[in-house]
């Protein structure tokens, strides 16, 4: 009798490595992100060539959590998968 848990511990750790990877570039846009600046009204009607596109911190913000509860169910994945693999030795043994 072959016992694996493979499929479940590198689905659990690739959902763990997906969200890790969302928090980090959600936290980038974020952390990048500037105020915005107050422009006179002379320039105003001119747009300048170094303005930068605002970050939409609301969205920045849910993919942060939304990779914070990745992470959290790619490690309940792996306790799962490591305790049924337990009582699989256990019950083997």
């Amino acid at each position: 009798m072959e016992i694996s848990g493979s499929s479940a511990l590198s689905s659990g750790l690739s959902s763990i490595q997906n969200g890790q990877r969302r928090v980090d570039q959600a936290a980038a846009q974020i952390a990048g992100a500037s105020l915005p600046q107050a422009v006179p009204a002379e320039q105003s009607s001119t747009p300048s060539a170094n303005a930068t596109q605002p970050v939409d911190l609301a969205s920045s913000m849910v993919d942060l959590q939304v990779g914070k509860v990745e992470v959290q169910a790619g490690a309940r994945v792996l306790e799962t998968a490591d305790a049924v693999l337990g009582t699989m030795l256990d019950t083997r043994a």
